[in-house]
Formats: C-alpha cells, sequence, structure tokens
C-alpha cells in the first residue's frame, strides 16, 4: 500500500522517500539502452513494423480456424466497458497449497488485501483482517490497523471518517510484482513481496494527487486451519527501479482510468 511517507511512519505499507533520476541521453547504463535519434533509424523501423504487422496478420488468421460465419454486424459491435469494482466476492480467496508456490501465492494475496483502499473503512478492514490473520495473531493485528487507520489519519490525507473521499476518487493499491521464500518449513513460511503502490486521490482540487511507490512487504506465514494465515507483516522501502520517460497524466486522465480500471481482490 502507497501511502507516502506520513503512513510508512505509523507502521503500514508504503512510502514515498524515492528521488528521481534523469540520466544523460548520450551515456550511462540505463534500462533499455541510451535513446538514439530517429531520423537514422526510420527506415529499419519501418522494416520491423512491416514485420510486426505481418505477423500479426498471421497469427490472427491462423486462430479463425477458417470459421467465416461471423457477420458484418458482429464486427462492428463495441467491447463493453470493464467493470470498475474488483471482482469477487470475498476479500481474499482462501485454499492455499501447502509448498512453497502456496506460500508465495498467499503471500501476494495477502499483501494486495491489506494494500488496499477497503483497509481505510473499518468494517472491511476487520473483514479482511479476520480472513488472512492467524486466530493467534487476529487480535493484535486488528487492534494495530485501527490505531494506525485512526479518524485524525483519514482526515491527515483527506478522507472522510469511513475511508471515502469527499470528491474525487481514492485511489489505494498494491501491485505486487515478484515474491522470494526466505524461510519454510511444513508449518510455517517467510516469504518477501516485491509491489508497486499508487496512492492518492483524484481530481484538480486534489492536494494530493496519486503518487507511486516501491516496496517489499514481508510475510510471515502459519498453516493453520488448511491455509496459510498471516502472524505478522513488516515493510521496507524498495527496491526502486529508475523513473522512465512516460509524461505524468492529468487528474483527468488519472481519474478515469481509476473508474475504468477495476482494481482486484487478490493477485493470482
Amino acid at each position: 500500500m502507497s501511502l507516502g511517507d506520513e503512513r510508512e511512519a505509523s507502521g503500514g505499507y508504503g512510502g514515498t522517500g524515492q528521488t528521481r533520476t534523469r540520466l544523460p541521453e548520450g551515456g550511462g547504463h540505463t534500462y533499455g539502452g541510451a535513446r538514439r535519434g530517429g531520423r537514422s533509424s526510420s527506415r529499419s523501423l519501418v522494416t520491423v513494423v512491416g514485420v510486426v504487422v505481418l505477423l500479426i496478420a498471421a497469427i490472427a488468421f491462423a486462430n479463425r480456424g477458417g470459421d467465416d460465419s461471423s457477420s458484418g454486424d458482429e464486427a462492428t459491435d463495441k467491447p463493453q466497458a470493464a467493470p470498475t469494482a474488483a471482482s469477487g466476492e470475498r476479500p481474499v480467496e482462501a485454499g492455499f497449497a501447502r509448498d512453497e508456490q502456496g506460500a508465495q501465492s498467499a503471500a501476494a494475496n495477502y499483501a494486495v488485501a491489506l494494500g488496499s483502499d477497503g483497509m481505510f473503512n473499518k468494517a472491511r478492514r476487520h473483514e479482511i483482517v479476520q480472513t488472512i490473520a492467524a486466530p493467534s495473531s487476529v487480535d493484535r493485528l486488528q487492534s494495530g490497523f485501527d490505531n494506525d487507520y485512526s479518524a485524525d489519519f483519514l482526515r491527515k490525507i483527506g478522507l472522510n471518517d469511513d475511508g471515502s473521499a469527499p470528491e474525487g476518487t481514492f485511489v489505494n493499491r498494491t501491485l505486487p510484482a515478484g515474491t522470494k521464500v526466505t524461510s519454510l518449513s511444513s508449518n510455517a513460511a517467510t516469504v518477501e513481496v516485491w509491489c508497486n503502490g499508487l496512492f492518492g486521490l483524484t481530481g484538480e482540487s486534489s492536494t494530493n494527487p496519486v503518487t507511486s511507490s516501491w516496496f517489499t512487504v514481508t510475510m510471515k506465514l502459519t498453516w493453520s486451519g488448511d491455509d496459510w494465515k498471516v502472524l505478522e507483516s513488516s515493510q521496507k522501502t524498495g527496491p526502486t527501479p529508475v523513473t522512465g520517460d512516460n509524461p505524468v497524466s492529468g487528474a483527468d486522465e488519472i481519474g478515469k482510468a481509476v473508474q475504468e480500471f477495476g482494481g482486484f481482490t487478490y493477485a493470482r
């Protein structure tokens, strides 16, 4: 969960203590190599694009399987808009395998749930914690999160007491990029989940715009009731990659994306 330096100080996910680095165009080992002038490579670029188009056309033709029964009306149908709400009725799907892969999947799923906007609403927060926590840790984790997400904290970041946004849309999403098991036994596992997070409020008047951050969540899990459950979790900043050259989107574009692209209640 990407909550900025203020949230990190209170023990939650996130942290925006990152430095934007812009490397010179002519050198340095940047991701993908240094950028080159476009004029000298325009001819080869056209060739590459032509090959890609031919490959796409060939694959599409092969996938048709010779079926010409589709009508012209169907071809002009527009795709339906994506749902804005996260899929799934439960905050987390349970029932992970009692092995290394199961522990990694559980940790990734639980990082998504604990790093969601549902944690800012008391009823949803209690539902999430009671679903993923080990019985011996429920009260301790729930009390700790209730203290973290206090009314004073919610007002400080511009939210209402129920965790909703007074205007615009509140964004808080955790996106796992990978997992690593650091210890494993038949009854216990420690898994690190490397995450990217989105946090902020959309809207032209927002003083807390949506930002991204990178952090690693460490989950200590125990096998309980035929599933992996959380004993405790912690978080640290990074690893943080170099910021790309993508132009920053305006508030309207971000707000529209948040509404059109629904979040997830579990990672995988």
